[in-house]
């Protein structure tokens, strides 16, 4: 069983960033790719960002890349989300998500373990 925490949302004016962390704890955290995913009022959830166990590979959905940054800490048991150049669009509840094996994943049913998600509002 691996238990996650997210923290870190709130509300930020367009063009703010805001940085996410998830915080780990039951199993070894390194046997675990980890991955980011929102989901807005009235959609579907998405996945955002996703990272190998070891950090060296990460997924960016298309949507985020080039203002978003995954990345963890294995030390502490944590990953991260830095969100730049926000936009209202970006406005959404964000979930970490683990997945035991190596490598990226980005499907969402294939994760196996999920935190409680952190509300992140963007006013324009």
């Amino acid at each position: 069983q691996v238990q996650l925490v997210e923290s870190g949302g709130g509300l930020v004016q367009a063009g703010g960033s805001l940085r996410l962390s998830c915080a780990a704890s039951g199993r070894t955290f390194t046997n675990y790719a980890m991955g980011w995913f929102r989901q807005a009022p009235g959609k579907e959830r998405e996945v955002v960002a996703a990272i190998s166990w070891r950090g060296r590979t990460t997924y960016y959905a298309d949507s985020v890349k080039g203002r978003f940054n995954i990345s963890r800490d294995n030390a502490k048991n944590a990953v991260y989300l830095h969100m730049n150049s926000l936009k209202p669009d970006d406005t959404a509840v964000y979930y970490c998500a683990a997945k035991r094996g190596p490598s990226v994943v980005t499907t969402e049913n294939l994760y196996e373990y999920w935190g409680q998600g952190t509300q992140v509002t963007v006013s324009s």
